[in-house]
């Protein structure tokens, strides 16, 4: 951990998958099984490509890496299909519900973002129990970045410098600090060294309940 305090932060916006579940390699290891399907890529290279541009839903993903192919569509229904048979056997990370908790008694709000799909999203936090005062999922029209930040601001009536986002993605970093909002790399699928080389200055943490030691 490193960097700086979180002073006058009313809202902290978590990513999901990577974040707040342990999901991100199961990910990986799905597009790795169905990416060499459609596309000249080996399931180490698919891998590789999955992580490289996560924070983004699958389909966008294809789309970056394989612009027009015609074989995305098919592929990412087959990637969501099969997400299904996985997704909720996954767990929080242990720090998690507690971190909320912490959060809460502080009197700051959390807020999942997450560009999973909203439904999935929903019923995962439903399911395991943790407790969130927006979730915030994909759907047309409304996705991580810019469309959550300004849902937050008019929801909960704040000021975008009164949010931070932590995630777990380089991409998430980008959405972040390219719409004004101030972020918190966790560490995982990236390391602090790529997050702070990416983006100069930048807190990392490699785990949920170090956010209490950066809180005022």
């Amino acid at each position: 951990m490193d960097g700086l305090r979180l002073a006058n932060k009313e809202v902290i916006v978590f990513d999901f998958d990577g974040t707040v579940v342990d999901s991100m390699n199961t990910f990986a290891d799905l597009a790795a099984r169905v990416m060499p399907k459609y596309y000249p890529v080996d399931g180490a290279t698919a891998r590789s490509l999955y992580l490289d541009t996560s924070g983004l839903p699958f389909f966008q993903q294809l789309e970056l890496l394989f612009p027009n192919h015609q074989a995305n569509a098919t592929a990412s229904e087959e990637f969501e299909r099969l997400k299904l048979d996985i997704y909720f056997d996954r767990p929080l990370f242990k720090d998690a519900v507690e971190t909320m908790e912490r959060l809460r008694e502080r009197g700051i709000k959390s807020v999942v973002s997450s560009n999973n799909f909203q439904n999935l999203v929903e019923n995962f936090v439903t399911r395991s129990g943790i407790n969130f005062d927006l979730v915030l999922g994909y759907r047309p029209n409304f996705e991580k970045g810019q469309d959550h930040f300004t849902y937050v601001e008019q929801k909960m009536g704040i000021k975008r410098e009164a949010m931070a986002f932590v995630g777990d993605s380089l991409k998430d970093g980008e959405r972040a600090l390219n719409y004004g909002v101030e972020f918190i790399g966790k560490e995982g699928i990236f390391s602090r060294e790529q997050f702070t080389s990416r983006f100069p200055g930048t807190t990392t943490i490699s785990s949920l309940s170090e956010l209490m030691d950066i809180i005022p």
